[in-house]
């Protein structure tokens, strides 16, 4: 198996990383957001979006 970010053999005390190096790597995308899942269903985005902005408004 290799790593996921280099491609390098893993290593088993950081699997499926090579590396602390690569698993923090990989933790700063997930925290970013940068792993997602897309959605087909339009109204997931909509519903979101007016949660969103429902929350950020400031009560009248």
């Amino acid at each position: 198996m290799s790593c996921p970010i280099c491609a390098e053999k893993t290593d088993p005390k950081f699997r499926p990383f090579c590396s602390k190096r690569c698993a923090d790597i990989d933790l700063g995308r997930w925290m970013r957001g940068s792993y997602a899942i897309p959605s087909d269903d339009p109204e997931d985005a909509d519903e979101a979006l007016d949660e969103l902005e429902r929350r950020s408004s400031p009560p009248h």
